[in-house]
């Protein structure tokens, strides 16, 4: 494993991030969305995803459930696997960045330190975090794929909120009630990459 490590190098390639946010008309972005099962990230993502593109923004979602159809398929619900699950999405999200898009990102992510993991790839401002803070009651009570209630009578093991930790981030960039309704927060959500120069007005 060592030699063959030994022989990967790296290849930049002469057009660069900068040539093609320039072509896009916008930086390359993580736009990192946290929060329990049911909390309403993946359902702000889109509306977020949806926002962006009919503003001309390039852009592309990687959604939790997506990612386990294909790259993720071969990992468990265990710490490890979740940690490996979170490594790759935010490789992949780091090329994508290299791309020039604004990338959406839907993942529970439990850990602090998986999230730190994913940030530190990046470049400084490169990696915003969104907490969708919404109270596991009310999680809950959604329960949109009847997890909880699984989860509940025992029929689903390491199921975060439950029988497995999620850690709220200290300080996320961006910090949201998940119980506003979706048309209320994705004004706000536009309102502050635009603070931060990552889309034009």
């Amino acid at each position: 494993m060592a030699l063959q490590d030994e022989n990967i190098v790296w290849h930049p390639h002469a057009i660069t991030r900068a040539d093609r946010e320039t072509q896009h008309g916008h930086q390359g972005v993580v736009l990192w969305f946290t929060g329990l099962s049911g909390s309403g990230k993946s359902t702000l993502a889109g509306a977020l995803e949806q926002a962006l593109f009919s503003l001309g923004v390039s852009t592309y979602l990687l959604d939790g459930d997506n990612v386990r159809h294909g790259l993720c398929r071969d990992l468990s619900f265990s710490d490890e696997d979740r940690r490996e699950n979170i490594r790759r999405v935010g490789e992949v999200a780091k090329l994508m960045v290299d791309a020039g898009l604004v990338v959406l990102t839907a993942f529970i992510s439990p850990h602090k330190v998986e999230r730190e993991m994913v940030r530190a790839q990046l470049a400084e401002g490169q990696f915003i975090e969104i907490f969708v803070d919404t109270p596991l009651e009310t999680c809950e009570a959604r329960d949109p794929k009847g997890l909880y209630k699984k989860a509940r009578a025992g029929e689903l093991k390491n199921f975060t909120g439950i029988d497995s930790i999620y850690q709220a981030p200290e300080k996320p960039e961006i910090h949201i009630d998940g119980e506003q309704l979706v048309t209320h927060l994705v004004p706000q959500l536009l309102a502050v990459l635009r603070q931060r120069a990552i889309i034009n007005p």
